[in-house]
This record gives structure tokens, sequence and C-alpha cells, in this order.
């Protein structure tokens, strides 16, 4: 089973995404961390197939979480932020290479991206 670590304080939103990663993609197990200070106990124990990560929390940033993952040893291929802002915004934040992608999470477009995403690690999962 593909195991997700989805960081984000915005319950409504962190529900909704499990929710829907639930009900289409069965193989993926989402594990939610409202608490951006909790998620570094999370991340560092490992056992994580993807990271989802959001930009702007209070107290520790998305930025700060990823840069933390990536020296526990965690491939920055396998980690997405997640913001509100657009695209250009953000790629200028996280250019190409910082890690797997930035996507703004209202837009539908980036839904598609993500459904790539959760689409491919439902295979490796499943042993394809």
């Amino acid at each position: 089973m593909g195991r997700i670590l989805l960081i984000d304080d915005d319950r409504g939103f962190t529900n909704f995404l499990s929710g829907y990663i639930r009900d289409n993609y069965p193989l993926l197990q989402v594990e939610i961390c409202n608490n951006p200070m909790a998620a570094l106990q999370r991340i560092k124990a490992g056992g994580h197939d993807l990271l989802l990560i959001d930009l702007e929390m209070p107290s520790l940033d998305g930025l700060k979480l990823l840069s933390f993952a990536t020296q526990t040893g965690f491939d920055k291929n396998r980690i997405v932020i997640l913001s509100g802002r657009d695209a250009d915004f953000l790629h200028e934040l996280c250019p190409m290479g910082t890690c797997l992608a930035v996507l703004n999470k209202f837009e539908a477009r980036q839904k598609a991206v993500l459904d790539m995403i959760f689409s491919s690690l439902e295979k490796k999962s499943a042993g394809h």
C-alpha cells in the first residue's frame, strides 16, 4: 500500500483531499497531520512514499518542512508542495528540481497533475 503523509493546517482541505484519495485510489493510505510541528516527528519516523506539504502554515512553513525532509534522507522527487498561490509565484519560489511538483491546490488543471502522481503511486503499490 502506498503511504502518503498530508501536512496542512486546513482541516477542511485535508478532509476533502484524503476523502478524494480514499474514494479514487483505494491502494493509497493517507495519514493527515494538521500540525506542522508534529509533522517533523512523522517525517523522521519515515515509511511514507509521498509527502504533500502545504506552503503556508503557522509556526513552520512548507519550505522548512521540505528542507527538513530532504535532510533526513527523504527523496525530494517524492514531495509535492501545495498552496493557494498562483503557479508563477510558486515556480519562482520553488524552481524545477526543488521537489516533484509545486501545485495550486484550488485549480482544476493542477488537480490533474495530482491525479497523475496518485495514479503512478497506486500502480507501484499494486506491483505493476
